[in-house]
């Protein structure tokens, strides 16, 4: 088989949906599969890059935006709370498996070194510490959603 036929074949199989082809000769053989999964994560991850990046200024900004009175009030209270970022790129889950208690809720106390989250990257599970002290005010992330580097996660009120 020379370089033509191979790259008709390819053309062919990428064209057809046809996931894997095979050909056999006497001292020749070829197989072309076709990685459906491949062009999914590229799909599945230009979302989520730009998914958060829009999504966290929303639930912040649409909060204090609904009430006119209390926006005044909201605004400079939302300066003082601190904000628990993601340290990596992954999927953002609050507790250690779907039947485990959450690790914080809103309102719990937190203290500096406390898990708040896990965030799997590359099949490991990263267990993430806060840094800061305080009370959880609010949960920017769903579970189970992708989450971007330095994507706040959660909001908390110092005490």
């Amino acid at each position: 088989m020379d370089i033509k036929q191979i790259q008709d074949l390819i053309r062919f199989v990428s064209k057809s949906g046809v996931n894997e082809v095979s050909i056999e000769q006497k001292d020749f053989k070829i197989t072309i599969k076709t990685n459906e999964t491949q062009p999914q994560v590229i799909h599945a991850s230009i979302p989520a890059q730009t998914a958060p990046a829009i999504l966290p200024p929303a639930p912040v900004a649409a909060a204090p935006a609904a009430p006119v009175a209390p926006t005044a009030a909201a605004e400079p209270a939302a300066s003082n709370y601190l904000t628990i970022k993601s340290p990596m790129i992954g999927t953002f889950y609050r507790s250690s498996s779907p039947d485990k208690p959450l690790f914080v809720n809103v309102g719990d106390e937190i203290k500096s070194g406390s898990v708040v989250c896990i965030i799997e990257a590359m099949k490991l599970f990263n267990e993430i510490e806060s840094e800061i002290s305080g009370r959880v005010i609010k949960v920017l992330v769903d579970n189970a959603s992708p989450v971007e580097y330095d994507q706040p996660l959660f909001l908390v009120e110092p005490i």
